[in-house]
């Protein structure tokens, strides 16, 4: 499979570009939008995110109260998905992470705080559960070190993507929306690198976590739990490119 690669980036390019209704690409952009969303506590059912997706409107039960962030930044990382296919092969940058982040954010609540930075690093402390990140003053240079350290490697593989996604959560440079960055990153970098792209699904992102946590010390959970990502990934596309 990692050999067709290329074959699985021109299909979502090209269902991207015909703006085909219930193809891979179609089917991507919901997966990945309702688990990701929901993993940062979307309130969103997957239905719901489809619904989005496909009407620009929100279906909701008359008695339901939906937080309007939820309903903007789903919307929002339909766009992001897209800016990373039209940057899948683009040497990953600070200014391409901003983008990123300022894609995903903007329009939010978050966006009228003047301190919050959409689309740039944060200017306030923050922590991962009881873990602490990076200062704000010494993420620039941080970020720069993990790029430059990442792009020195002649090849990048699977286990290069994890440990550099492991590094920028631990880092954690924006106020809010990390994760939801990092996992974009991770898909863009696997098309840009022939690797096998993959999705973090909700319902197991306790394995996610539990990688995360655990990286220093064992390495093999996340890289691992990322593999099975990749595995659940497979069948959705033998099922729309049986051949690949």
């Amino acid at each position: 499979m990692s050999n067709n690669i290329s074959i699985i980036y021109n299909r979502l390019l090209e269902e991207k570009q015909m703006q085909l209704k219930g193809g891979l690409y179609h089917q991507t952009q919901v997966v990945f939008a309702y688990n990701t969303n929901r993993i940062e506590g979307s309130r969103l059912t997957e239905d719901q995110t489809r619904y989005i997706y496909e009407t620009r409107s929100i279906d909701a039960k008359p008695d339901e109260a939906i937080n309007v962030d939820d309903i903007i930044e789903t919307s929002n990382h339909f766009i992001c998905f897209d800016y990373i296919l039209e940057q899948a092969f683009n040497k990953l940058s600070e200014d391409m992470i901003k983008k990123i982040h300022y894609l995903l954010k903007r329009g939010t609540s978050d966006e009228k705080k003047e301190w919050f930075n959409v689309g740039d690093y944060k200017s306030r402390p923050n922590m991962v559960g009881d873990s602490k990140t990076t200062a704000p003053g010494k993420v620039t240079s941080a970020m720069k070190k993990l790029l430059s350290n990442y792009h020195s490697k002649e090849t990048v593989d699977l286990e290069d993507i994890v440990c550099f996604h492991y590094n920028f959560e631990k880092i954690h440079p924006f106020q809010d929306g990390n994760g939801r960055v990092g996992r974009l990153i991770m898909f863009k970098e696997c098309l840009s690198n022939n690797v096998l792209p993959f999705i973090i699904n909700d319902k197991q992102k306790q394995f996610y976590y539990r990688g995360l946590k655990e990286y220093t010390q064992e390495k093999g959970f996340l890289l691992d739990t990322c593999k099975t990502f990749q595995d659940q990934y497979e069948k959705l596309l033998m099922y729309f490119i049986p051949d690949v």
